[in-house]
């Protein structure tokens, strides 16, 4: 999926939300400048569509992000809902099912 962006939504509620898991914004954000692999979730929201991404950090850590996309005027922004760091056996499970990935 290409996914054209002009910024972050970020407020009290969603970076406390990450920050919880142990991310930081500056963290999250880096994760769009490196390949994601990023899929349509299956438990969206009545409002807006949410997203689900797979994604690594500069020191290779993989990172389980669920987010949506909200437009404020003429802008495109990425509003991180969730984002954790993942367990062992998910990174098993995500390599082998997405070898090269």
């Amino acid at each position: 999926m290409f996914l054209q962006f002009d910024d972050f939504d970020w407020d009290r509620g969603n970076r406390a939300k990450c920050q919880k898991h142990g991310l930081s914004t500056a963290l999250i954000e880096s994760l769009f400048a490196r390949p994601l692999a990023i899929v349509p979730s299956e438990a969206d929201s009545r409002e807006e569509s949410r997203f689900c991404a797979v994604g690594q950090t500069g020191n290779g850590r993989r990172v389980f992000l669920v987010f949506t996309l909200r437009r404020k005027g003429d802008r495109q922004l990425i509003r991180p809902i969730s984002a954790r760091y993942m367990h062992k056996k998910e990174v098993e499970s995500y390599e082998k099912e997405n070898p090269g990935v």
